[in-house]
């Protein structure tokens, strides 16, 4: 990795985690992907609601580990 690419990281990890995640979302959908699909507006409504809703704090985010446990819990 580039040095200047390192420093930027670095500093980017000392940032709020939500303007890391708006970073990291902006990159993303910076990226050429060879197919590119198109989404129905109700799904980019969508996707835009849940998002704000992360950005706002509103929602509580849970890992797929917890997830998966928690799902196998209640299978058993």
């Amino acid at each position: 990795m580039k040095a200047d690419a390192k420093k930027i990281l670095e500093e980017a990890m000392h940032l709020e985690p939500s303007t890391r995640a708006l970073i990291a979302e902006t990159l993303l959908e910076s990226l050429d992907f060879e197919e590119d699909f198109e989404l129905s507006p109700a799904w980019q409504d969508e996707i835009q609601r849940r998002c704000g809703q992360i950005d706002r704090g509103e929602v509580e985010l849970i890992d797929s580990d917890t997830v998966m446990i928690e799902l196998r819990k209640k299978q058993a």
